[in-house]
């Protein structure tokens, strides 16, 4: 699965990507930044490469996050561009379609909080 499309809503405060298989996913900010998947923000090497955690964008945000902007790296993921400085995590299309918190891919993930959908 591949974006068509990478729109951000500031308005909004969502990443929107569009899917070559036709579906819509839309991502808050302050959730995306809570699921990022680098080093610093998962606690340790020893952390990396979990999947997804689609919870996140049920919880409180800890803080309100402004993306800036977002880099596409070779063909296989986004890195967002935080207005705090942060931009170290590597969304791989795999790890954000994952991540998609749309009822749709909730349900077919059956009420689990990981898998891709």
């Amino acid at each position: 699965m591949r974006p068509t499309a990478i729109q951000i809503s500031k308005s909004r405060r969502v990443l929107v990507i569009p899917w070559d298989d036709g579906h819509l996913s839309e991502y808050p900010f302050d959730g995306l930044r809570a699921a990022c998947p680098c080093v610093t923000c998962r606690g340790g090497h020893e952390a990396m490469g979990a999947p997804p955690d689609p919870n996140v964008f049920a919880l409180a945000p800890q803080q309100t996050y402004e993306l800036a902007g977002a880099d596409l790296v070779g063909n296989y993921a986004l890195q967002p561009l935080w207005e705090d400085g942060h931009h170290y995590g590597l969304y791989t299309w795999d790890y954000l379609r994952g991540l998609c918190p749309c009822a749709e891919c909730r349900a077919r993930r059956g009420g689990r909080p990981t898998g891709a959908g």
